[in-house]
Order: structure tokens, then sequence, then C-alpha cells
């Protein structure tokens, strides 16, 4: 079935899509009616606030009546300089839009358009970005002159995973999974082993290319000689000598970034010494570039007791460190540099570090764009399941923010108020400052008011015991007053692998069910994101059925606690979250009453067999190596497909599949 031109299996896929029609036929109106529902709440374009990019100001919207983004710029008008003012008028006006890239105009060309990665030249005249038209995901390499809006001739390049401009903005550096045949590409290095990725970027200050390799569980990086296996190069000079940061090394991860000749490394490497630091949690080192060797790094800055580091960014006066709090997001801001004479390990309350201020502690936070390094602003989205996304600027020069943009949802401005947090003295809106001692909980004056939906709808975090009694976080959607207990029809999302977190972001589709009296749940099994690569682990390779467990125990506790009818609740699974929800419905069948598979994961071991598939190699980390006795005969205990119980009538399902899938492959056909 893993044919896609075989006559028999489009025969098949059109007979299950008629099945499908027939079967769905008595649900046609209502489809109907929920399509023109969700259009309804959606305004009639949408757009993204300008960022700053040094002169330029750069922004996305999506024309009205189209699918796709348009990528344009415009010079910002304000304080340039007559230089830049001068260069303003000679392009056409202060205030001109330039259009980089559309999206649509591709997709009506081929059909199809996906962009990968979208790079601009540092000194903004050039647009790399990659292409697939097909959704094979391999994709082309392509660049633009944006000065006179023309490709470059001969400038493409087959199935490139990721780029970066050198600084001169005329090289490029690329990873392909190919061997280029395009006369002017120089390969520098090779990953000859088939179970790691390479991933290129560039520091924020342009100044060197980061390469990484990486498997699942291990990251390398360094600078550049063609006999080390991960490197950095200067980007001022990319043809030059390379250096190697970190030996390879099962379970390590680095991610690097360079302010005024010290590199800022975030990493979760072995330390030396007494020092407190739980297991393959991830903290901060410093070294200076001309002396990179691990025994050199210094003013090491721990994380503490109650949280951890997850990402970190960087601009010419600040560092940003993205923390995980019990679960909950937290962004804090370091003035730079930090001082490079202290001898001992650091905490972030040594740093006067500034704690943004978040409407709460369910919000999930997303960096923006971010790309001006000379900035002191740091943009941000904000969203919860009951908050609709919003655009928030944060001075860390200043230590104030601003809303800059609210995503709109047309017709529930009667329904949306403040977010109620707290009050002060005289009534007016107060943010609550995230810090480490929740005793010294600082209050934030706003000025500005932002918009939620926390009264008509409630967003409940629960701690649920699984099956080896580990706390597994739910997070439960209900409307206030649609809701009845133990009556109300309802959907668990699950995930669980690579470490990714589940998406609890805003969905303003989400309403119809909410107001239908449907209740929606997220569980955060293990193997999915967590507070540390731990939580990770703990559902990987053998310890996968901990997932499976920890997904059927919240399902346990909704219908325990009367959020659900027994009978009444629905499964919900994409991708890798397809094998969660089949291993799930396989194991205790009478639990759940549907189910909805996207694209599902569910032939494992035959798929783990198969080196010819893209991820193969790659996913004997994530659920080990069937070639190997005792993996398989562990994976072979939980494979979906595998494990169909004889004689039982599964719950209705719902799968949804994509003819041009590259990893998933036949999995749904099956």
């Amino acid at each position: 079935m893993s044919n896609k031109n075989d006559p028999d299996v489009i025969t098949y896929l059109n007979q299950e899509n008629v099945y499908t029609e027939v079967f769905m036929d008595d649900t046609v109106e209502l489809q109907k009616k929920l399509v023109e529902e969700m259009k309804s709440r959606m305004p009639a374009t949408v757009s993204t606030p300008p960022e700053r990019w040094g002169p330029w100001l750069y922004y996305q919207y999506i024309p009205q009546g189209k699918e796709y983004p348009v990528l344009c710029r415009r010079l910002e008008s304000g304080n340039d300089g007559w230089v830049n003012k001068l260069w303003s008028y000679a392009k056409g006006g202060y205030a001109r839009e330039e259009v980089l890239l559309d999206w649509n105009e591709i997709a009506e060309q081929f059909g199809y358009v996906h962009i990968g990665t979208c790079r601009v030249s540092p000194d903004h005249n050039f647009l790399a970005y990659t292409l697939d038209t097909s959704g094979d995901e391999q994709f082309m390499l392509q660049i633009k002159d944006l000065r006179s809006g023309s490709t470059l001739p001969k400038s493409s390049v087959d199935r490139v995973v990721s780029l970066a401009w050198a600084k001169d903005s005329q090289t490029l550096v690329l990873c392909t999974r190919v061997e280029s045949n395009v006369a002017d590409v120089v390969p520098i290095f090779t990953e000859n082993d088939p179970t790691f990725c390479v991933d290129i970027t560039s520091t924020k200050d342009c100044k060197y290319i980061t390469i990484y390799s990486n498997s699942r569980s291990t990251s390398e990086e360094g600078y550049l000689p063609l006999s080390f296996p991960v490197y950095i190069i200067d980007a001022n000079n990319p043809t030059d000598g390379l250096q190697r940061v970190w030996k390879r090394e099962h379970g390590t991860e680095f991610f690097l970034e360079h302010h005024d000749g010290i590199f800022y490394i975030l990493t979760n490497a072995p330390l030396s010494g007494n020092v407190n630091i739980s297991s393959k949690s991830y903290y901060l080192a410093l070294c200076e570039v001309k002396d990179i060797q691990p025994a050199r790094w210094k003013n090491v800055v721990l994380p503490g007791q109650d949280f951890s580091f997850q990402d970190m960014d960087i601009f010419y006066k600040h560092l940003v460190l993205f923390l995980d709090k019990r679960g909950s997001s937290m962004i804090c801001s370091i003035n730079l540099p930090i001082d490079g004479k202290c001898k001992h390990e650091l905490k972030i309350d040594d740093l006067s570090s500034w704690f943004f201020p978040l409407p709460s502690n369910l919000c999930r936070v997303a960096p923006g764009s971010n790309h001006d390094f000379m900035t002191s602003v740091f943009r941000a989205v904000l969203s919860s399941p009951v908050m609709p996304d919003i655009i928030a600027d944060y001075d860390m020069s200043k230590q104030q923010f601003s809303i800059v943009q609210q995503e709109e949802v047309v017709g529930f401005s009667n329904r949306c108020g403040s977010s109620l947090l707290s009050y002060g003295a005289d009534g007016e809106k107060l943010l609550v400052t995230p810090t480490n001692n929740e005793q010294d909980m600082k209050l934030v004056k706003m000025d500005q008011r932002w918009k939620d939906l926390s009264g008509a709808f409630s967003c409940e975090r629960r701690e649920v015991v699984s099956e080896d009694g580990v706390s597994i976080p739910l997070t439960i959607l209900y409307s206030r007053e649609t809701k009845q207990k133990g009556q109300s029809p309802g959907i668990l999302l699950g995930y669980g692998a690579y470490g990714e977190c589940l998406d609890k972001s805003w969905s303003a589709d989400r309403l119809s069910l909410l107001d239908r009296g449907w209740m929606v749940a997220f569980a955060d099994v293990r193997g999915g994101g967590g507070g540390s690569p731990s939580w990770h682990e703990a559902g990987t390779a053998f310890h996968k059925l901990n997932s499976v467990h920890d997904f059927v125990a919240c399902a346990k506790y909704l219908i325990n606690e009367d959020y659900v009818h027994k009978d009444r609740l629905c499964a919900v699974g994409y991708s890798a979250g397809g094998l969660l929800v089949g291993a799930a419905i396989n194991m205790y069948p009478h639990i759940f009453s549907a189910a909805i598979l996207k694209v599902p994961f569910l032939d494992v071991c035959n798929t783990l067999l198969d080196p010819s598939l893209p991820l193969t190699t790659l996913d004997h980390e994530e659920f080990g190596d069937p070639q190997i006795q005792t993996e398989f005969e562990y994976i072979r205990s939980y494979s979906p497909y595998d494990n169909i119980p004889p004689g039982f009538c599964y719950p209705p399902l719902f799968v949804t599949a994509s003819l041009q899938d590259s990893r998933q492959v036949d999995h749904p056909y099956k």
C-alpha cells in the first residue's frame, strides 16, 4: 500500500472517501453551519504589526479572499537620519510598500505552496527562501534580489534543509540532503551518520554561523575544520578555519549565541565539581571567543530549584531567557554584559533580572521575529485557551511593556472582558510579574487592557496521578454556561513524543464546540515537552508505555470527576499522537466512544524496519530499534497496528491522510 502510484491503492482510497461521505451524510447541514460559524469569526484581513529590523519595517498580511500570506516591508519614516530619508525618497516615498514574497502567486502557479525557511540578507538586499510545491517536504532554494524584484538565475538548489547568510550578504551556507551539482556550491562538511540531522543558523549579531549536528537526544556544535563533525563559521570569513566547541556526547545539547567577544552557551553538558543541578537540566555558560575549550568556561548561570531554562535570545544590551516553572511559561531579561570576574556559579537573582509581566500562568509565550540585534525591545506572542493572541513589546531598558495588537474575534466583543488576575486599591488592572520567590510577587500597573473570554469559559489546570504515581498536567476547558456535570461530551488531546509541547494556544474555531456544551482537555503526557528533558525521556524507548498510561489516566479522571459523560469522550491524536491514541484504544477499548486520527503513526514496527523512510534511523532513539530483539518485543507490545483486539467493535474512527506524506506513508490507509 506504500506505492502511491498503484491504481488499486487510489481506487481503495476513493472508496474510503465515498464511504466517509455516506457515513457522514446526516451531518452535512451541521458541517455547513459550523464552517459558516468559523468563517464569521474571522476578520476580513489578517495582518501582523510591523517589526523593525535596521531601517526597515517588516510585516505580513493575508489579503481578503486569499489563503496565504504576503511578506512586505517599508522604510521606517521616524528618526532614521538624512541618509535613510534620502534613500526612502529615492525609492518613491517614505512609506511605499514593497512586496517581498507572495505565497498566493506561487500557489496559483503550482496549486500548492509551503515556504520552509525565509531569510533576508544582512544588507537587506536579498531574500533566500526554500519552496515546496508538491507537499513532499523536499524544499528547493530560491534567491530573490529585493532591489530589482527578480529571482536570481541558477540560484536553485534542491533538498535544502536550512541556510544562513554570511556577513557579506553574497555568500550562503546551506544544509542539503544530497550533494549539489550547482557550480558555485562548495562542500565544507558532510554528516555521514544517518541518525543525525544538520541544522544551520547564525548568531544574532551575524558574526558567526553555527552548524548543529543532532540526533533526537544528542546535539553538537563547533567551528568548521573538515575533520570535525560540527562547527561555527566566522561569518566575515566563511572559508577560513574551524574549531569544535564540544565532542559528540550522548544526551548533550548546545545552543550558542555571541556578544562582544563572548559566547553565551545554553547547554545540559555535565558540570564538574559539587554543582547542585538536576540531571539533564540546562544552564548558561560563558567563554571567550579566543578560548572556547570547555575547561575554560566560566560564570555558569544555574536555574532555580523550581524552574528550568528552555531557550534564550540575545540583543546588544540584553540576554533573554525562556523559563519553565512547574509547567508555566516565564521570560526574563538580563542586562549585558555579565560580569566576567565572578569566580562562582550565579543564579538568576544575582543578575538583576526583569521578569516579563504575563496575563496568567496558563499563558503560552512564543517569540516574535526579533531580528534586530541592536534594539532593546523584545516582541512576544501571548496566548491561552481563553485569550485571543496578544502581540506585546517588552522594552527591556525601561522595563515597560505595551500591547501592540490582539487577534480579533468577530462577534464576540460582548462576551470579552479583561484578564482578572488582581486589582489595585484604585480599581486599575494589575499584572503579576512572576519571580523566584512567590512571597515577593511584584505588581506592575497596566495602562492598557486586553480582551479574554475567561468570564464565559473556564480554563483549569489539574494534576492527574498516573499508573506509577507520577502527576500528569491536564488542562481542562469548558463553557461556564453550557457545562452539564457528568453529561457533557468531551475531547481529550494528546501527543507525547519528541519532547514537543502540546499546543494549547487560542483557537477561535474551538468556540463552536464549547458553545455546544463540549469540554476540551489537553493531556501533557510523558514523552512530550515538560520542565526538563527528563520528562521527554520518561516517554521514550522502553518507557513509551508511560505515555499511554498517562493519557488513559487523564481520560479516567475526566469521567470520574464528572467533566464528561462516560460514553461521550473522544480521543484526538495527530501524527505521533496517533500512536498514543491508537495504543490507548487497543488497551482500554471501552473508555473512548470515538477517536480522530490525523496522519497517524500506527504501524510502528514496519516503519522502523524500513531504512528508506526519511525518519526511520532518527526515530530509533525515540521509539527503539526493532532490529534489536528486546526492543522489537517492547515496540510490538504497544504498536497499534499489531495489537488490534480480536472480536472487538471499535469506536467510530475519523482518519485523515495525505497522499504525498513522506513520513506516515500508508499508516492511515491501513
